[in-house]
């Protein structure tokens, strides 16, 4: 018998339709994966089950959630939702009140968010916050509660003997916080956990140990795991069941290995291609170095452990040093904390370096204590999050233009109007744009104009931070080829960092592995990426998704 049935749903929104007629099924000790791209609806179905539908929504369909055998045993009881143990009736989530609802999230069904640090209170240690949960469900003290909280803790790999119970998630990675979420969730022994991209945004060995903690957690467990991603490759070893959604609809669903070898809609087949997408890059020839960077070191200064004790120091670049010549495409790689953001920083100049120099066209980067402008305005930058890097209330003519405000001489009224349309029109968009808001457009159109805010003042080097990480796999395979386009154009010198080593595979002509702030390996990318020398290089690639043969051959 299945523990989750969703039949037949519709969803409204003050009267725009969302979701049309979905239907899916999970049975315990089953993992469902649900792709698409962003707008698809898999996160309304999410939170349909959840029960956090936003105000105005109005719900058609049966979401049934099969009590099981679940002990009640020290946990709190509502009439009316509680069933004898034993009994296997279900429960229609469409149904229930608020009341009954409070008390089936967290208890009946558990949910890991995209972004742990927005789903984390950042004031309440993390074993206050495993705790909580605890205690909202169950009749436990305090003590109690904080013991189940480090046992749960210890289960996602974060014992107290490492990870104390008073550390507050800023003191911990990425990774380790996406475990706290994962804590939260299962702490109460839930029969279904929702993971609504839990991995987008964690480097690619961090992102396989979250992925086999998941499935580690189901199978013993025996808990139902509804997977929700855009990337295929992510779950394409993991899921057992498919489910394929576009604009509120499921266009397939299937087993996964009669998904992957005999996909039906041509929707399905054109995500898939683009999840294994090849960029067409031009040939460029490496000239004079313009970047270099010679031994740079980067410490920060860490807190006093004793009253009149000396403060401590981490060094975050250690001996770093490469050259990156006109027209070279060069990523840069390597797990959270590896200090590829500091060393960017310091390229960009916007900190200092305790040792070593760092050059553009032969002039330093910071002199005389300050960044020098005159190098800053030959370098650009294109962020992971473009939303977050405009001012939502400016408009796309203004925001493009910030840039100016670098050169040594304004543009006149006229050529600034050229500028903007000749930008907009380069990366794909029109001129008519300019009077638009960021809000007005999609992701993947909000990541065009952060390119071509870049290329206003014609940089000679843009460095792209984890350009693509939050993209679908679709708008990345369009800003991919976009940027190959822009190297066919204004021939590109850019240092590419990503998690991602199957874009920087496809977009780079050398890469740069960088491990505990040193550079571990060099090369070729082909060459590293064919014959890595490294062992950690080799841990990367192994660690990386990738989709079966049969669909990426």
């Amino acid at each position: 018998m299945s523990l989750l049935s969703i039949r037949n749903l519709n969803l409204s929104i003050h009267g725009t339709p969302i979701l049309a007629g979905v239907s899916l099924e999970i049975a315990r000790g089953q993992i469902i994966a649900v792709t698409g791209e962003s707008g698809s609806g898999k996160s309304m179905t999410a939170f349909s089950v959840m029960g956090l539908l936003p105000k105005g929504a109005e719900t058609t369909g049966e979401i049934l959630l099969g009590n099981g055998t679940k002990a009640a045993t020290g946990r709190r009881r509502h009439p009316g939702r509680d069933s004898p143990a034993g009994q296997s009736a279900k429960t229609d989530i469409l149904q229930m009140s608020e009341t009954q609802l409070c008390d089936l999230r967290g208890n009946e069904i558990g949910m890991v968010f995209q972004e742990p640090m927005t789903a984390l209170n950042p004031v309440q240690t993390i074993g206050a916050q495993v705790a909580e949960t605890i205690r909202l469900h169950r009749d436990s003290s305090k003590a109690e509660a904080r013991e189940q909280a480090a046992q749960t803790l210890a289960r996602v790999g974060l014992p107290e003997s490492r990870f104390p119970l008073s550390r507050y998630p800023h003191e911990l990675s990425g990774g380790q916080r996406q475990r706290v979420v994962i804590a939260m969730a299962i702490a109460c022994g839930p029969r279904l956990l929702i993971a609504d991209e839990p991995t987008t945004a964690l480097d690619v060995t961090t992102q396989a140990q979250i992925l086999d903690l998941l499935k580690e957690l189901t199978e013993e467990d025996q808990m139902g795991l509804l997977m929700i991603t855009h990337d295929l490759a992510v779950v394409a070893n993991m899921a057992r069941h498919i489910v394929v959604m576009r604009k509120g609809q499921v266009v397939e669903q299937n087993d996964t290995r009669t998904l992957l070898s005999q996909m039906q809609h041509p929707y399905t087949k054109a995500l898939f291609e683009a999840s294994s997408h090849q960029v067409d890059l031009p040939e460029t020839r490496a000239e004079t170095p313009l970047l270099q960077v010679q031994d740079v070191c980067r410490d920060y200064r860490l807190p006093r452990k004793t009253l009149f004790g000396r403060p401590g120091h981490f060094r975050a670049v250690d001996d770093v040093s490469f050259d990156i010549a006109k027209g070279e495409r060069v990523g840069l790689v390597g797990e959270s904390g590896c200090g590829k953001s500091t060393l960017t920083r310091a390229i960009l100049g916007l900190e200092n370096v305790e040792a070593g120099r760092i050059t553009l066209d032969g002039a330093p980067v910071f002199s005389g204590g300050r960044p020098n402008l005159n190098v800053r305005r030959k370098m650009q930058v294109v962020f992971q999050d473009p939303f977050g890097s405009f001012n939502p209330r400016h408009r796309v003519d203004r925001l493009i233009t910030e840039p100016f405000h670098l050169l040594e001489r304004q543009p006149s009224a006229q050529e600034w109007q050229a500028r903007i349309a000749e930008s907009l029109m380069a990366v794909g968009l029109s001129p008519d744009d300019a009077r638009k808001y960021p809000h007005q457009f999609s992701g993947g159109q909000r990541q065009r104009i952060a390119i071509a805010r870049a290329l206003i003042i014609r940089p000679e080097l843009v460095i792209f931070d984890e350009a693509v990480s939050a993209l679908d796999v679709s708008v990345r395979a369009q800003i991919l080829d976009l940027i190959a386009d822009l190297c066919r154009q204004y021939a590109l010198t850019y240092l590419f960092i990503s998690h991602d080593l199957s874009v920087v595979r496809s977009v780079t002509d050398r890469v740069l592995v960088m491990q505990a702030g040193r550079i571990v390996e060099q090369g070729d990318t082909e060459a590293v990426f064919t014959n890595p020398n490294h062992t950690y290089t080799r841990s990367l690639i192994k660690a990386a998704p990738v989709l079966p043969a049969m669909v990426s051959s």
